[in-house]
């Protein structure tokens, strides 16, 4: 798999055709609205996901920072779920 400075993780939900994508070492994740499978699947064969994103879907999808403090309910709702 394709590594990227940039972009550390990636998921796409088919059913929603929503693209989220984590940047950086803080893990920002953003929210891309729209996004058809094709451009998700160039996303993840892309020699260089950073220059894919740049040329592809950065300024073309309609895009959101994700709220950082859900994550971290979510995540803190996963881990007393499994206690």
């Amino acid at each position: 798999m394709p590594m990227s400075a940039a972009i550390r993780h990636h998921h796409y939900t088919p059913e929603t055709a929503e693209l989220s994508l984590w940047f950086g070492p803080e893990g920002r994740r953003y929210i891309y609205s729209d996004v058809p499978l094709a451009v998700y699947e160039g996303l993840r064969d892309a020699p260089s996901r950073g220059r894919y994103f740049n040329a592809v879907i950065r300024n073309r999808f309609a895009c959101r920072l994700a709220d950082p403090s859900a994550l971290r309910n979510r995540r803190w709702q996963a881990i007393r779920s499994a206690s």
